[in-house]
């Protein structure tokens, strides 16, 4: 596979299982995972215990049906950009988001090797709001 064929499996997967285990297989030993500024998970990971443990498993216990919907793929050498949207449902507030996202993928010898995460996560951050109001 290429890069750009790595990278897609990770999402279009027919289960989120199957993404989960591609991304698995696809992430480097040492991989760099970098999550947004003002993002709840906000941080750097690194290696794929401190991904699991830090993102994956976080996620799913405080957000339900947690999704990514990609629009589109830019790849250019080692580098492979999926630009889309998410959405979720806080758990703790009942109250659902949609925000704009782009992963940014670098790879080496068929291996992501670091991701940055850049998102618009007001929404997210309303979402999580239950007596504070918001106002941008």
């Amino acid at each position: 596979m290429n890069n750009l064929e790595i990278i897609k499996s990770t999402y279009q997967g027919k289960t989120s299982q199957e993404n989960s285990e591609n991304l698995m297989a696809s992430l480097d030993e040492k991989v760099i995972w970098v999550e947004a500024d003002g993002f709840p998970l906000a941080g750097t990971y690194i290696g794929k215990q401190a991904i699991n443990d830090g993102v994956f498993t976080q996620l799913s216990k405080q957000w339900a049906n947690y999704q990514i919907e990609v629009e589109q793929y830019v790849a250019q050498d080692d580098n492979v950009i999926a630009l889309g949207s998410y959405s979720s449902i806080y758990k703790k507030t009942g109250i659902a988001f949609q925000a704009r996202v782009a992963h940014h993928w670098q790879l080496k010898n068929g291996k992501v090797t670091r991701f940055e995460q850049f998102v618009d996560s007001v929404p997210i951050v309303r979402a999580m709001q239950t007596d504070i109001a918001l106002e941008y």
